[in-house]
């Protein structure tokens, strides 16, 4: 389907050879991919310079190119290419125009833990009201999300932005891209505190969403967080928690072991994802839809019926009959100690965690990891550890905790050992940051 066309780009980068009006269908970087009358934007990394690869990207289906360099060998005579600065900026700056052409609803997510599964719930309860297009994966940073945007069909009426971070000024400069008219914080926790300084530097952070707002946008977050406590701001907000003085209180949860309820504002809810803080996303959701009066009704059907991605709390059948929970895409120790909280209300004889390093605490990790292990109980019945600074969980067990702690050095000799206590009164929690991988050791297990 049409985007745009060579006309509406040559309005905005005019430096460009000249060109037989054509349609744009897909805006892409990778060169390898095939592609129907697409613009290629060829972006320079640390290590490799996409324009090398314009041939093939003119090959596998290229009609346009954006370029900051000047002189182009091996491009056909006659073949469109639009002279930038920069192709970062350039995209950037496209993403930001095209969002005005299709003209949706913009709502951008941010916050350290759970923007993602806020994003599908979100995006999930929008749907029954508008078209929605919704972030891909992790394509939540300064090229993901401009790509995010252009995928975009020039009939979506909603957009769900996902913003990811780092570092300061990173959330500002995605917010000025998309401008969005609502805005959700999920949480302050300790992601990235390493670069932050501290939570404090985390919060000012996230609020960087609101840099692209207009006055007639309403930012939503997580009320029970006195970092991100509203002062006197232009723009509408709601609050959303557990603390009687919010917008929108959560009551009554009560969790299952495979849905958890909870109330809002008098209504029963109930959704197929596990703990209090699966309540408060979801909770942000409620609270969008209500603003822009969406039948309530159909919002709660929606979130009963909700299905996230792989590796977010995913309850997986392993060998002779255990429960596996795969909660290791990423981790805090905010989201840790959430998930073991979960797990101790789970109905199971045998609770057995398994825990791997929480990644870039820089000098906090110590701490973190220790607290994490207070949060440890005599609910739990095993705690197994895996990584360098994961041992400092077992080094701050709870006093009440009177099961059994192991670390280990390596993912064979744990897969050997979690393979002696699988049955059906066993469930497992694995959890751990992204680049722990164990995972690795959840496909050893089914």
């Amino acid at each position: 389907m049409k985007k745009f066309d060579l006309n509406f780009l040559a309005e905005i980068f005019p430096n460009h050879t000249d060109f037989i009006n054509q349609e744009i269908h897909e805006i892409y970087r990778d060169s390898r991919e095939k592609v129907n009358h697409g613009l290629f934007v060829p972006i320079i990394g640390e290590n490799f310079d996409a324009h090398d690869f314009i041939p093939q990207a003119i090959e596998n289906g290229a009609v346009a190119i954006l370029s900051s360099r000047e002189e182009l060998n091996d491009v056909p005579e006659g073949f469109p290419v639009f002279y930038v600065e920069d192709t970062i900026e350039a995209l950037q700056t496209l993403a930001n125009r095209y969002r005005h052409l299709v003209d949706p609803i913009v709502v951008g997510i941010t916050g350290s833990n759970g923007k993602t599964t806020t994003k599908e719930i979100v995006a999930s309860c929008l749907a029954t009201k508008y078209i929605v297009w919704k972030t891909k994966g992790n394509l939540n940073n300064h090229i993901g999300l401009p790509l995010t945007v252009l995928s975009m069909e020039p009939n979506c009426e909603v957009l769900v932005a996902e913003m990811g971070m780092s570092g300061f000024g990173e959330i500002e400069r995605l917010s000025h891209i998309v401008q969005p008219d609502y805005g959700i914080i999920t949480n302050i926790g300790e992601s990235h505190i390493e670069y932050l300084g501290s939570r404090e530097g985390i919060a000012k952070a996230k609020l960087e969403i609101t840099a692209g707002f207009s006055q007639n946008s309403v930012l939503i977050y997580d009320g029970d967080e006195p970092l991100i406590a509203g002062g006197s701001r232009p723009y509408k907000e709601l609050t959303c928690g557990f603390s009687e003085n919010l917008d929108y209180v959560i009551r009554d949860v009560r969790q299952w072991n495979d849905y958890t309820e909870f109330t809002i504002k008098g209504q029963n809810v109930e959704i197929p994802l596990l703990g209090k803080h699966q309540a408060k996303n979801s909770t942000f959701a409620y609270a969008l839809c209500e603003e822009l009066e969406i039948d309530l009704s159909k919002i709660k059907n929606q979130l009963k019926q909700l299905q996230l991605p792989s590796m977010r709390f995913e309850q997986i059948r392993a060998i002779n009959g255990a429960t596996i929970i795969n909660d290791a895409y990423n981790a805090s120790a905010t989201s840790m100690i959430a998930s073991i909280d979960v797990l101790k209300h789970m109905n199971y004889n045998n609770k057995i965690v398994v825990l791997g390093d929480i990644l870039e605490l820089g000098e906090y990790s110590e701490g973190d990891h220790r607290r994490v292990g207070e949060s440890i109980d005599s609910s739990i019945d095993q705690v197994l550890t895996i990584g360098a600074d994961s041992r400092f969980i077992l080094e701050g067990l709870n006093d009440t905790f009177e099961g059994t702690y192991q670390h280990f050095d390596d993912k064979s000799a744990l897969t050997e050992f979690l393979k002696e206590q699988l049955d059906s009164e066993t469930v497992i929690l694995f959890k751990a940051s992204r680049g722990i991988k164990l995972e690795e050791i959840v496909n050893e297990l089914i």
